[in-house]
């Protein structure tokens, strides 16, 4: 919907329809640009989604859960020749391009910028966003050609992200080959599913999670760069991995060889009640299930060897085939209604920080993409040399666990 086809009657209809007559009470208060600012967000709202956070929250029903073999890493090593040259010669000729999902903030390292602007060095300064960049330069330097990186970022962040990227001169990465793109924002509702507003003419929005970066790409046209270059396929992966390995031509490879159209990286369960989502089987397709949904019986079940048989998970690192992307684009994704603590403007004005949870996000996510492909390499990797999440500034999956497992890997912090 075009905010200048919404005129200021039909925006009174449209919210009043959908309980929120506070939003045209603050729209009426405001200057003709404020006006014009807050009916674009209106403009933009899919009311669909709003409606389920008045219903509470909304558990996914699973289908017919099976466990999916992976390529194990003693497999990897039998054919790692042959899949490092099929790998090469893909990124080689210009068919394989990168995706960085970086829309999100620091705030749980206390920090207030984007999370890829955060220091983990120890003696100089080391950035997150550097880090990435290094590990990709590996491949790109074994390649003897340049591998083309989208960046996604936010509203919250994309100034800061791009302004950074330009100080930094790309970290040494030739700023023809990196491309940004924004993702999707979404509103934040109360638990009667009420629009918070963060200021007088502004809802208050946040990123729509990392499962709408496709269709971000489509939207913001960028994905002309990825015709015009001809990439045909996509390495997905996350900003808070320090140690992954970008575009790796040996997961190409395999992924290639394999005849499927996507392909995650995983690694073994550290135990059965390990908090990481699994790669199986649903209803004969791919599916990730998240350690929350599983039952106890799933979790403990085994294989005849005595091994878990769900005992792979997700480390946030896909390789998808553009065409398909293409194909699934506009399929329905699950919306996954996030209870969260949500700073908004009051009635009166004021800026209220709750200290509890006291609304609903709605998030896409990545994981859920799976589902719609119809079939899926699962490929091992030793977690000590490509898993190192930040999820914390302390404790598991922390600045401190990725610095130890960094300098394990002999890089100088």
């Amino acid at each position: 919907m075009e905010v200048s086809n919404m005129g200021e009657n039909e925006l009174k209809e449209v919210l009043k329809a959908h309980g929120q007559d506070h939003i045209f009470a603050a729209y009426q208060k405001l200057d003709e640009a404020g006006k014009q600012k807050l009916a674009a967000q209106v403009a933009n709202i899919d009311w669909q989604i709003v409606e389920m956070a008045k219903q509470g929250e909304h558990t996914q029903e699973r289908g017919k859960l099976e466990p999916l073999s992976a390529l194990e890493i003693a497999d990897i090593e039998k054919n790692k020749a042959q899949y490092q040259q099929t790998g090469l010669e893909a990124i080689r000729a210009g068919k394989v391009g990168a995706v960085l999902l970086a829309g999100g903030q620091g705030t749980r390292l206390g920090s207030d910028g984007p999370k890829g602007k955060y220091n983990i060095g120890i003696t100089k300064e080391v950035f997150i966003f550097e880090r990435l960049i290094r590990n990709l330069q590996e491949v790109t330097e074994q390649a003897g050609c340049y591998v083309p990186l989208y960046i996604m970022t936010s509203d919250k962040n994309h100034t800061e992200t791009t302004a950074f990227f330009e100080e930094k001169n790309y970290f040494g990465y030739p700023k023809d080959y990196v491309k940004f793109f924004q993702q999707e924002m979404a509103p934040s509702v109360d638990f009667n599913g009420k629009l918070y507003m963060e200021a007088a003419d502004s809802l208050s929005l946040s990123p729509n999670g990392n499962g709408g970066w496709f269709y971000s790409m489509v939207k913001t046209g960028v994905i002309a760069d990825v015709k015009a270059r001809g990439v045909e396929w996509l390495n997905i992966f996350a900003v808070d991995n320090v140690l992954q390995r970008i575009a790796d031509p040996i997961f190409v490879g395999a992924t290639l060889e394999s005849g499927c159209v996507s392909g995650a990286k995983v690694v073994k369960k550290a135990d059965p009640h390990e908090k990481i989502g699994v790669l199986c089987l649903e209803d004969g397709r791919p599916s990730i299930v998240e350690y929350y949904e599983m039952t106890d019986e799933i979790i403990n079940s085994r294989q005849e060897n005595g091994e878990l048989s769900y005992n792979f998970g997700v480390i946030l690192n896909y390789l998808f085939r553009v065409d398909k992307l293409e194909e699934i684009m506009n399929a329905k994704m699950p919306v996954h209604i996030v209870e969260k603590k949500i700073p908004y403007r009051s009635q009166d004005g004021e800026m209220v920080k709750p200290e509890t949870p006291n609304g609903y996000k709605f998030e896409l996510l990545v994981l859920d993409m799976i589902h719609l492909f119809e079939n899926c390499l699962s490929y091992e990797v030793v977690r000590d040399y490509e898993f190192a999440p930040i999820k914390n500034k302390t404790g598991v999956d922390s600045v401190e666990s990725a610095q130890a497992l960094l300098k394990k890997n002999g890089i100088v912090l």
